[in-house]
């Protein structure tokens, strides 16, 4: 038997984070608000297996503000998020509380983050369609997601259309090259891009026309 609650005092260096005292003595800290969750008060009476579970609720807790600190500095996918928990030695049961907590409230989203992702690429580091889906796909995203994402965003026009843009911006670094080294290297370029093979074939064809105006 553990003993009879006889004081909860708020830490003066925290003040969210709370000692709990058994009979006298300190027994644990705990956020204020396992505090308030499971209703602490003086006098209650806690046994053992009470305090496992106030342990096991803490460390819930933990993992939770640690994730919420991780999405404050950037977005991250599901997979991201549970892979930093499980390098902090939370365990299974732990990561899935705090990542169900934040999907109920909005935080946590792979579609959200994926319309993000694309969204910020397109406008500062274009891609095509293949090179977005292997990104996100890095990123832990399910392969159905990625697809829905992709094909709610992008169409084949507005790819050809990015990647012809691209092509006229790189081309001025490679002219007065003979045509073979011309498309070789501006097609490398936008194949690494991620661009599809018969978008970057026309192109680069096309943006040779402007700017050489011969064969």
């Amino acid at each position: 038997m553990a003993g009879t609650i006889t004081a909860i005092r708020v830490q003066k260096k925290n003040p969210r984070r709370a000692s709990l005292y058994l009979d006298g003595k300190f027994a644990l800290g705990l956020s204020v608000e396992v505090v308030q969750d499971w209703g602490l008060r003086r006098g209650q009476a806690l046994s053992e297996a009470d305090l496992e579970a106030l342990r096991q609720a803490e460390r819930k807790q933990r993992a939770y503000r640690d994730a919420l600190r991780l999405l404050s500095y950037r977005p991250r996918s599901t997979a991201e998020v549970r892979q930093r928990l499980a390098r902090r030695d939370y365990d299974e049961d732990q990561i899935e509380a705090a990542v169900a907590r934040l999907q109920e409230l909005g935080l946590l989203d792979d579609r959200a983050f994926a319309r993000a992702w694309v969204e910020n690429r397109q406008v500062f580091r274009p891609r095509g369609r293949r090179a977005l889906a292997s990104e996100l796909w890095q990123k832990g995203l399910a392969r159905e997601v990625i697809d829905e994402v992709l094909d709610s965003m992008l169409d084949e026009g507005d790819e050809a259309q990015q990647a012809l843009a691209l092509a006229r911006k790189r081309a001025g670094a490679l002219a007065g090259l003979e045509r073979p080294v011309f498309f070789r290297r501006l097609r490398g370029y936008l194949a690494r891009r991620g661009y599809p093979a018969d978008v970057v074939r026309e192109v680069v064809g096309r943006v040779w026309e402007e700017t050489q105006g011969g064969d």
